[in-house]
């Protein structure tokens, strides 16, 4: 029931779908530091920085007081409005000689201008405005600086749109890419948002992904898959993802052996790879949390072990009784519900009665589930995306039509990169950069899809949909899936109606039997245009009358007994030009099992354990406007490891410890008998 990658193998058929490759690529700027457009100098509100020059008669008179007090610092607004004939105020002190200045009836360059004239001061520079720096360090982010044919199989898909689309520039255009940094300038994200992938579990030591207990970006999730196929233990809290890998009649009758797909590491790696790191790729979500739920193996997954999936990673009671859905199943509960659930999954036909509820239920408890249309070339809509309460992404080329395997219909809300593979000399430009694992079987080494081991699906424009909502819910944590889905659809780029190589390529039409590739979308066929992650997140913005929204992000959520954990209010976001003046932090539940080390009304608090347990933290932030936000988190604290008794050391045995050499041997002879040559047999037109 997963959306995967295409098998190479499979390249040489598909190619002959696609039109030839024209015109030569261009090369574009390397990437730039993004930042929200600096406002105009305003000519009748002044703010400078002052440093006075030691000894002057400023600071000597300040000197004179005879003490260091409050009263005795840098405060020289008074004097100096005096003297120019200015009303002006006193800003912060910033040193012994140092300080803020405001000032009304010019500007800020005027003022600094006139302040270096007096004799008492050694300098005056305009206290200006900084911003985030919006553009990531991670290697494979900055190396799609450009569009050549060397590095198309980058990045592309999180960039700044080109401008205008014709056929002379469609081999270089990517008129899809989703314009993130402008909305990473708005927010990086906030660890306080949690999206939960449920897929085939992950690969928690991949290096741009880690285990959050470590300072990485997934917390622990559970496997939900109840057959004993793949991992061999049926459900359990270990969501990691053994693969998916199948033998011949494994999934039926005539089907047959597969490889691994890592596809919920793919998945999870364009939500909330760790991004300006230094290391690997970046991800629409940066600062956002991954909750891996494990729901798909070897054949697919089941509609109950799914449903069963999204109500425990949102946290919610089953509709009609009391309990939620962990204390139902006896399993426990999610310590870190999702506000957003992303599925890459689903099958032909209408949407199953058996998951009207689930959806009703997450609407009602504000989740947000955004599912891939599918890859049916063409076809309708895949169920789950095409249930009510779906929000359904379909998938688009880099020059923004509709990617050949991609389904249609009006059940889908909007369009984003899926990924297709235009050819020169056998290298796939334009697929989806991600994060992979590179086991044929069992888990290998780590690694990232390029153009040779390619991704591409609406398995993968789903994740980039579902990492931008969580920017949007980063800066407004009440928005609902309605307004979430009306601010997408608002914001969206219109659909290009031009720009294929193809001359043959028409409009795309309604969903019947016959399959349709490339064609050019419509707002019936593929949503409401095409995903503007910065526009989308600039809509998510409140008004500046807003409170501020508090954030908290954890060192350790699983700590053992007896250490400290810090907590920290980095991912607290305050409105119109407002600024956070005070925080509270509280134990609001477990008390018994810690307590506060130090300072509880300052940025960051030290949390210090004692005993097992769960303890829930809350932290309150008020703005200089008096306006207050909260939030809580959960620390579960774990027993302390207990170190295994001293015992002789044994002899080496040929077994090489635990594993038994025959077990070693199949593994060596497996991974030789199997190349990675793709994914899963069902694989997209491209």
């Amino acid at each position: 029931m997963s959306f995967l990658r295409p098998a190479p193998a499979l390249l040489a058929l598909m190619l002959g779908m696609l039109p030839a490759f024209a015109g030569t690529p261009t090369t574009e700027r390397g990437p730039q530091r993004a930042r929200p457009s600096a406002a105009a100098e305003d000519s009748s509100q002044a703010r400078v920085i002052v440093k006075y020059r030691s000894g002057s008669g400023l600071m000597q008179a300040l000197s004179a007081s005879g003490t260091r007090s409050q009263a005795a610092r840098p405060l020289h607004a008074a004097t100096l409005g005096t003297r120019l004939g200015l009303p002006m105020q006193d800003g912060r002190v910033l040193g012994e000689r140092t300080q803020a200045l405001r000032a009304q009836g010019m500007s800020s360059s005027a003022l600094a201008a006139k302040l270096r004239l007096q004799d008492d001061v050694e300098w005056a520079v305009v206290d200006e405005r900084r911003y985030i720096s919006a553009a990531p360090n991670d290697p494979l982010y900055a190396a799609n600086a450009g569009l050549s044919p060397a590095v198309a199989a980058g990045q592309w898909y999180l960039r700044k749109p080109d401008a205008a689309v014709s056929p002379s520039t469609s081999s270089s255009t990517v008129v899809s890419s989703i314009n993130a940094e402008a909305a990473w300038a708005i927010t990086p994200g906030s660890a306080s948002v949690t999206v939960a992938v449920l897929d085939t579990g992950v690969i928690f030591d991949h290096p741009d992904l880690g285990r959050a207990a470590t300072g990485g970006k997934l917390w622990p999730g559970y496997d939900f898959v109840s057959s004993q196929t793949g991992d061999g233990n049926g459900v359990d809290a270990d969501a990691s993802d053994p693969g998916d890998y199948s033998t011949t009649n494994q999934c039926g009758s005539g089907t047959g052996a597969g490889i691994s797909s890592w596809h919920g590491t793919q998945t999870a790696g364009l939500v909330g790879a760790a991004t300006d790191n230094n290391v690997g790729m970046a991800s629409i979500g940066r600062n956002t949390m991954v909750l891996p739920v494990r729901v798909l193996g070897p054949c697919g997954g089941s509609d109950s072990d799914i449903i069963a999936a999204m109500y425990w990673a949102a946290g919610i009671t089953l509709p009609g009784t009391v309990t939620s859905y962990a204390t139902y199943a006896g399993i426990p509960a999610n310590p870190h519900p999702a506000k957003v659930i992303s599925m890459s999954l689903g099958k032909s036909g209408s949407c199953p009665a058996s998951y009207v509820d689930v959806f009703a239920a997450l609407a009602a408890a504000n989740v947000t589930v955004v599912v891939a249309a599918g890859n049916s070339n063409g076809l309708a809509v895949e169920a789950p995306a095409n249930c009510s309460g779906a929000l359904a992404v379909a998938g688009v080329r880099h020059i923004g039509s509709k990617v050949g395997y991609s389904s249609i219909g009006p059940q889908v809300t909007i369009a984003a990169p899926a990924g297709n593979c235009v050819n020169l000399g056998g290298a796939c430009l334009y697929p989806i950069l991600t994060s992979i694992n590179k086991g044929t079987t069992t888990p290998s080494s780590n690694g990232y899809s390029d153009s040779s081991d390619y991704s591409v699906g609406t398995s993968f424009a789903a994740p980039i949909v579902a990492g931008t909502v969580a920017l949007m819910l980063s800066v407004d944590s009440s928005l609902t899936p309605a307004t979430i889905a009306a601010k997408l659809k608002a914001t969206a780029r219109p659909f290009p109606t031009s720009g294929s190589s193809d001359s043959a390529v028409a409009a795309c039409r309604a969903p019947t039997s016959i399959e349709q590739l490339e064609c050019y979308c419509t707002t019936s066929t593929c949503g409401a245009g095409l995903l503007d992650a910065g526009a989308a997140v600039a809509s998510a913005v409140p008004s500046a009358a807003a409170p501020p929204t508090s954030g908290i992000a954890v060192s350790n959520s699983a700590p053992t007994a007896g250490t400290s954990v810090t907590l920290s209010a980095s991912s607290t976001v305050a409105y119109g030009g407002r600024s956070i003046t005070g925080y509270q932090w509280q134990i609001t539940s477990g008390g018994g099992f810690a307590a506060f080390s130090g300072a509880t009304n300052a940025a960051s608090a030290t949390l210090l354990t004692s005993a097992v347990g769960s303890v829930v933290v809350s932290l309150t932030v008020t703005d200089n406007a008096g306006a207050t936000g909260s939030a809580s988190s959960t620390v579960s604290v774990q027993p302390a490891a207990v170190p295994p008794p001293v015992t002789p050391a044994a002899a080496p045995s040929s077994g090489g410890g635990a594993m038994s050499w025959a077990w070693v041997a199949l593994l060596g002879v497996a991974a030789f008998a199997l190349r990675r040559s793709g994914s899963r047999p069902r694989s997209p037109s491209i």
